[in-house]
């Protein structure tokens, strides 16, 4: 079974995969908190925008994902702390009209291509060693910017008057946080796909918070549910020939189903 490490390809892919399996659950237990699990969504279908465009100009589709992603958070939350929009129709906005921009520059680039299906659904054999050092690198550098602000993310998230009322820069964190997770999102589009990175980052935090623990333990066990997921998928995705992000979304889901079933039981 174990010969699936033989492939570079597939070493690459669990390297990639298990950067993205710690990221992704840690950003996203911060959106579910501020009830903001449609960001991931958004940010997923600006990011295809950003593919479309890496395509069209031969560009690295990675970097164009991120770049095209941070100024659409940047936007997002200008929009949003303006109050003139409703935050969901702020998220549906840009989703929507992301997804209409990728579709024309596709139009443009003589549609869709077997490149593209990797994009949208994940694909194991896509990831290239450039690819895996600029997703290792990017997921490090959240991960340890989320340690580092972990006191005000968690504050803010819970409570945005009183930590205004302490004196935190609740605008800039709230930034920051949406520019964090439009990184982890345009990072993760190659192992899991532009369509199926948000069911990563939000179906992993909600099976760990059916055990009703505490902030950090349910941190804690959102990862482990990620990366058993990222595991899991990627080994059925190899074997059985699958798009790498549906498997890993699927073993997400029954783990779900798990956790919801043991909780009732107990």
């Amino acid at each position: 079974m174990l010969d699936i490490f033989q492939y570079d390809f597939m070493i690459r892919a669990f390297e990639a995969g298990m950067a993205i399996g710690v990221v992704a659950p840690v950003i996203g237990m911060f959106l579910v908190v501020r009830r903001y699990s449609l960001m991931a969504e958004t940010l997923a279908h600006v990011s295809f925008a950003g593919v479309a465009i890496g395509l069209l100009l031969q560009i690295n589709p990675i970097f164009s994902a991120i770049g095209l992603a941070v100024v659409a958070s940047f936007g997002i939350e200008s929009l949003r702390d303006s109050r003139r929009i409703f935050a969901e129709s702020v998220l549906a906005l840009f989703l929507s009209g992301s997804l209409a921009i990728a579709v024309i520059i596709l139009s443009f680039a003589k549609g869709f291509n077997a490149n593209l299906f990797g994009y949208l659904f994940g694909s194991i054999s896509t990831v290239s060693p450039s690819d895996l050092w600029v997703i290792v690198a990017l997921a490090v550098v959240v991960f340890f910017v989320v340690l580092f602000l972990f006191k005000e993310l968690f504050f803010t998230s819970f409570d945005p008057e009183l930590a205004q009322a302490s004196g935190l820069p609740v605008k800039a964190i709230n930034l920051m946080m949406v520019v964090l997770a439009a990184v982890a999102v345009a990072i993760s589009i190659r192992i899991v796909g532009v369509l199926l990175i948000g069911a990563l980052m939000v179906i992993p935090v909600i099976s760990a918070m059916q055990y009703s623990k505490g902030f950090r333990t349910t941190l804690l066990l959102s990862i482990l549910f990620s990366l058993v997921s990222v595991i899991v998928g990627l080994f059925a995705s190899y074997y059985f020939n699958l798009a790498s992000g549906g498997a890993i979304v699927l073993a997400a889901l029954i783990i779900f189903i798990l956790s919801l079933t043991f909780v009732k039981k107990s």
